[in-house]
């Protein structure tokens, strides 16, 4: 039907006797019987010079048949890949007829995003949508070629599987053959590609669908697509080694650069530094260790576990208005307060309505380790660590980072997370990811004695401040996971009880192993350089988790609902 699409067509086709397909993107009348017909399809537009066009229409599907020539001199289009030829001599073919669009097909004009979503195959034809979306095919493309050449093999698990210890709500199925009972939509196929580690299939991957019950954001979505893998006789170096190699691939069939290798911190480090275990290492502005300098501070409010500064370069003239702003913000993170401070003069000074409280050598402590010169603004949070380190590391990236496609792509390991991240209403620790991760070798000791600071054999890759996805090496011993069990107070019945399963499997010869899981949808809104990962899915959720293409969430037909057992309640 189509000899080249429309985009590919350039000045060496000139002469040539073409057909091309597509959307009518424009039309523009030219005297009284010609018009300038613009032809779209995925690769992008050609001109075509029609006789008697006063039927063409917006978003028509043509088929148009003519001769390349180039334009008229002065006429060249330098913005448009096929701007310097033209179709002429065209006859045209309607292929299918067309309404209004309800918007432009057209990346420089907005329209309302529930509007976009209910007609989404309109939205879908936009430039920017289409570049998205082949990002995407590109990504998995290179994911899958990555992980193949590294001998891992391709296994599908179950969509319907049983509820899992992930933490987060899962989507429940009910049976009908066995009424009163559910499957589960898996959050991931985490203890199935343990098994298959069990089983002897040492590198196994899985470009998998994934689902959580989660409240939505610009980040996450009910549904959501994963790189998926699991290897056995494996350390952790192993497994960053296996994730670098294939994410950097997929980036460099994106962007066609290579990157350097990535970086690695530890998640003390990044919290110390960044504030955040998700740091953005595009720009600078770390955060400013200042506790010891005021340890004996005469100052109330800097007598705290930690003082946190931040130097934010050439803000020393912001005013007054936008610093009270600044301290609304920090209470609404959960700071006490924030003081902030000007470096004035040649020397400089420090200009605050707090520095008449503050010592001369306090003051040129602050100045000495923020390297605050004239013009610059310090700010100061103290509070118990952990608050200050997220108050200054939010502030952080209000103030200094960029959108997400500007600047390099900086990624980043972060490793050695807690194994627990608090203690419950009874004193016992609540893991930090599932209770499956392996200790760090060197705090075992601590399990009993400090729980909170025993370290994981965990890991997160971040990418521009965006976490891509996370890892751990899996406890393969029963002795070391029953230990765990114990600290967590899960006795052996309830372990049998909800991991009998993977626990019996481990009786047969479990091998050492670990895992990782890239968050595709992520990693592509990144490379694409958008913010929002609706942007690079193809039929997404709106924030209230609906669909307005189809209408879903819908009701089930009562019929259907008798045939699952199912009697709705009323909603109190």
């Amino acid at each position: 039907m189509r000899t080249h699409y429309c985009g590919q067509l350039g000045r060496p086709d000139v002469g040539t006797e073409v057909a091309v397909c597509g959307w009518v993107a424009r039309r523009r009348e030219h005297g009284e019987h010609l018009a300038f017909v613009d032809l779209r399809d995925h690769t992008g537009v050609i001109q075509c010079v029609v006789d008697g066009a006063h039927d063409v229409r917006s978003e028509q599907v043509l088929r148009i048949t003519g001769v390349v020539r180039l334009r008229p001199e002065g006429t060249a289009n330098p913005n448009l890949g096929t701007g310097e030829i033209e179709i002429g001599d065209c006859e045209v073919e309607l292929l299918a007829a067309a309404e209004p669009p309800p918007f432009p097909v057209a990346d420089d004009v907005d329209a309302d995003e529930s509007v976009r979503l209910r007609h989404r195959y309109v939205d879908l034809r936009r430039p920017r949508m289409q570049r998205n979306l082949r990002i995407r095919a590109a990504v998995n493309s290179a994911l899958r070629s990555a992980m193949e050449a590294l001998g891992f093999v391709e296994v599908e698990t179950p969509l319907l599987w049983t509820p899992t210890p992930e933490g987060a709500r899962e989507f429940a199925v009910p049976s009908r053959l066995q009424p009163g009972s559910f499957y589960v939509l898996p959050q991931s196929p985490q203890i199935a590609k343990q098994l298959l580690m069990v089983s002897g299939f040492d590198r196994y991957f899985q470009i998998a669908r994934c689902l959580r019950d989660e409240d939505l954001r610009a980040d996450r979505q009910f549904e959501f697509t994963q790189l998926d893998l699991e290897a056995s006789f494996v350390t952790q170096d192993d497994v960053l080694g296996f994730v670098s190699d294939a994410v950097l691939a997929a980036a460099r069939a994106v962007t066609g650069e290579s990157t350097p290798p990535i970086d690695r911190l530890t998640w003390s480090d990044a919290m110390d530094r960044y504030g955040t275990d998700k740091p953005d290492l595009r720009f600078g502005m770390e955060l400013v260790e200042l506790t010891d300098l005021f340890a004996s501070t005469e100052f109330k409010a800097f007598r705290a576990p930690c003082v946190k500064g931040l130097l934010v370069s050439g803000a020393g003239d912001w005013s007054r208005s936008r610093l009270d702003g600044l301290v609304d913000r920090a209470k609404a993170l959960g700071a006490k307060g924030l003081v902030w401070m000007k470096a004035v003069g040649g020397a400089p000074e420090l200009e605050s309505p707090i520095t008449k409280f503050l010592s001369p050598a306090e003051i040129s402590g602050i100045l000495t380790a923020t390297g605050a010169a004239p013009g610059d603004l310090v700010l100061v949070v103290a509070d118990e660590r952990r608050v200050a380190q997220t108050v200054m590391g939010q502030l952080r990236n209000d103030l200094g980072r960029p959108p997400v496609g500007d600047g390099p792509y900086r990624y980043v390991w972060i490793v050695e997370f807690p194994l627990f991240e608090a203690l419950d209403d009874e004193g016992r620790p609540v893991p930090a990811h599932h209770p499956f991760t392996m200790p760090h070798p060197d705090d075992f000791d601590l399990l009993d004695t400090d729980p909170l600071a025993v370290r994981s054999q965990s890991y997160d890759l971040v990418l521009n401040g965006w976490e891509l996805g996370s890892g751990s090496i899996r406890i393969h011993r029963p002795d070391i996971q029953e230990r765990i069990f114990r600290t967590l107070g899960i006795s052996d019945e309830e372990a049998a009880a909800r991991f009998g399963f993977l626990l019996g499997a481990f009786r047969y010869g479990a091998p050492p192993h670990g895992g990782f899981a890239v968050g595709i949808d992520r990693l592509v809104a990144v490379l694409a350089g958008e913010e929002n990962i609706r942007e690079v899915i193809a039929f997404p959720k709106t924030q209230s988790g609906a669909d307005p293409l189809t209408g879903a969430p819908k009701p089930l037909a009562t019929r259907a609902l008798a045939d699952l057992g199912i009697r709705l309640a009323p909603r109190t």
